[in-house]
């Protein structure tokens, strides 16, 4: 099966400043792959690379087969960039319909059916769209062609929790028709549901690729449990994986590593009439995975 997606070494340096080093990676074909970083750890210096923006430093990279700088391998890519510029006066259905024929033709109806699934509003000059609009448009024009590959730059940004179910059910349905998705995020939580592994990249290079269930299981969680009375505290010490604990009468709070079973068995001798678990947050789940390893560069890092 050849690789949608390979890249081998690839380097890129702005002058004396890193955006990417040594990446080797595959995306197969059918996969939904989550592309995960804080920002500015070098994910859109590698789209910009995947789609011959930016050339690279050092380093080989093929996309659907071939060079992407190749027009008939351009014509196979949907791309919805992290900044989208949509001005002008012409309005929202015009523009896309323009970028259809460009493209050599969408099916009949399908910019409409993208627009109300979205609840996308096509009649407004672009100039006028808000952010969120502007969002909705853009993920059109990266969809409405039916793509082999979808590359994705934080493409929930500006868009009502409805919409974002919305999106990745139509995520989902690419996946079913067995074409690929690259989609980059800094928001665990918008990757987790519909990828098949994620990659993590920090300071520029790719530290990790995993699939969602193993990264799930290294996840720093913080946890709050209210029962309706005090506990003993020595009922709560010493549980693997629980660590900062604070037993304060008929409340707990502690941070969890990884599985929460033993807490859960901890907690299940007791009434528990209120629990709140904080989703782990992105950098923390880095620094449990890898520790301090890397934590530290003496060079500037770039997008």
């Amino acid at each position: 099966m050849t690789a949608v997606v390979r890249a081998e070494g690839l380097t890129k340096y702005y002058g004396r400043r890193r955006g990417l080093e040594d990446l080797d990676l595959e995306i197969q074909p059918g996969e939904i792959f989550g592309y995960l970083g804080p920002n500015g750890s070098g994910k859109t210096t590698t789209i910009r690379l995947l789609l011959d923006v930016i050339r690279p430093t050092r380093g080989r990279i093929t996309v659907l087969g071939a060079g992407s700088r190749e027009p008939a391998v351009r014509a196979r890519i949907g791309y919805l960039p992290g900044e989208l510029a949509l001005e002008g006066r012409e309005k929202a259905r015009d523009y896309l319909r323009f970028l259809g024929r460009v493209r050599g033709g969408v099916p009949p109806g399908r910019i409409e059916e993208l627009a109300e699934r979205l609840g996308a509003d096509l009649g407004v000059p672009m100039a006028k769209l808000s952010k969120g609009n502007k969002q909705k448009v853009g993920l059109i024009q990266a969809f409405m062609h039916e793509p082999d590959l979808l590359i994705l730059d934080e493409p929930t940004g500006g868009l009502d929790p409805l919409v974002q179910q919305e999106f990745l059910a139509m995520v989902r349905e690419v996946r079913l028709a067995g074409r690929t998705v690259l989609m980059s995020s800094h928001v665990l939580a918008e990757v987790e549901h519909v990828s098949d592994r994620v990659g993590i990249v920090r300071a520029g290079r790719l530290v990790a690729v995993e699939n969602v269930a193993a990264l799930r299981e290294k996840a720093v969680r913080r946890v709050e449990l209210h029962f309706d009375a005090p506990v003993p505290p020595e009922a709560f010490a010493g549980l693997p994986g629980v660590r900062d604990l604070r037993v304060e009468g008929a409340s707990v709070r502690c941070t969890i590593d990884g599985r929460p079973d033993a807490l859960v068995k901890a907690a299940a001798r007791f009434t528990v009439v209120h629990l709140v678990s904080a989703e782990p947050d992105l950098e923390e789940i880095f620094l449990t995975y890898y520790g301090d390893e890397g934590r530290h560069d003496d060079r500037q890092v770039v997008a």
